[in-house]
């Protein structure tokens, strides 16, 4: 349950549509599924204030072709996948009212993901060894982010951990896909035949507001997690990658720093292409092949939550620090 005491003001609002459902939450609180034997303690995972599907994955996501598109500006916030040779742009005035979309790209199954608590947009290939698995929003979090379930198995999924973390699979991972959270005007730009998912979902719902906002705006957040670090503010934005079982944070405030819009840094010795855009407030990896590698803009309070053993670049130091 959610403890008002520890929330600012702003977000009061949204911490009483959350406390509106507690009846149903006081029956149910895992909202039928089974974490008793999860990969995480199941006292750390939380009740997100909805039931399972209370927030609607879209399964049948529609697109419109980018001449077509007048609901966005050139600085709204999409995130964007080029995968199999076909790029897609998620709006996310639409993520964040359903946070899953199940989608293909040239016939390869994928699922798009965002969790508004972490900033956090991640897309995975859920076409793998384990069959074709569509994802649904289960209404848990862990560490204040998203547990996905997939349909098939009713195993429950951490977004930014990339794992099941019970059920039938616990323990599997999840294979990411290098998702560009980003503006649509630079979206555009790299890939101007981009379709963009439509605001024809099937749902009722307003598209234009953010529910957001003022958790947005406010230093605090609304659930526990189980790795604080006082180093950034907790909603700051980092750029997170794993490689090789090493996890590196690149806080958008030392990039800013840096002052480069493309430099190399090194990760467990192997050189990498950092790219950032102040403008956009956006930042990727590329590897020496010139590739994009999977990685993930998030708030810092999140990724160390997940990683609080992670490096962290630091603009006015040569070295990797902790």
């Amino acid at each position: 349950m959610v403890n008002i005491a520890i929330i600012h003001r702003p977000i009061v609002a949204l911490v009483l549509i959350i406390l509106a459902g507690t009846a149903a939450h006081a029956q149910d609180p895992k909202n039928g599924f089974d974490v008793s034997d999860s990969l995480v303690p199941a006292d750390e995972i939380f009740w997100g204030g909805v039931g399972r599907d209370g927030i609607p994955a879209i399964d049948e996501p529609k697109f419109v072709s980018p001449d077509k598109v007048k609901f966005l500006r050139d600085w709204d916030r999409i995130l964007g996948v080029f995968h199999n040779g076909v790029a897609k742009a998620y709006p996310i005035k639409i993520m964040e009212k359903h946070e899953v979309v199940n989608d293909k790209f040239d016939g390869r199954a994928v699922t798009v993901t965002y969790c508004p608590l972490c900033f956090s947009g991640m897309t995975f290939d859920t076409q793998g060894k384990h069959g074709h698995l569509s994802f649904g929003v289960s209404g848990l979090l862990y560490n204040s982010d998203v547990l996905l379930y997939d349909r098939q198995t009713e195993s429950l999924w951490s977004q930014i951990r990339t794992q099941a973390i019970s059920g039938q699979l616990k323990g599997a991972r999840i294979a990411p896909i290098p998702t560009a959270h980003t503006t649509w005007r630079e979206w555009r730009t790299r890939y101007p035949q981009s379709d963009v998912l439509s605001f024809d979902t099937g749902f009722g719902r307003r598209y234009g507001d953010n529910a957001y906002a003022e958790y947005q705006r406010s230093r605090d957040l609304m659930f526990p997690v189980a790795n604080r670090s006082n180093r950034y503010p907790k909603k700051s934005k980092v750029l997170g990658i794993t490689v090789d079982r090493l996890s590196k944070a690149y806080p958008f405030k030392e990039l800013r720093d840096h002052g480069s819009s493309k430099f190399v840094d090194t990760i467990n010795g192997k050189p990498y292409s950092i790219h950032w855009s102040e403008e956009d407030e956006y930042a990727r990896i590329l590897n020496a092949d010139g590739d994009e590698l999977p990685s993930v803009i998030v708030y810092w309070f999140a990724w160390y939550a997940f990683h609080p053993e992670t490096l962290v670049f630091e603009s006015a130091s040569a070295g990797e620090k902790r």
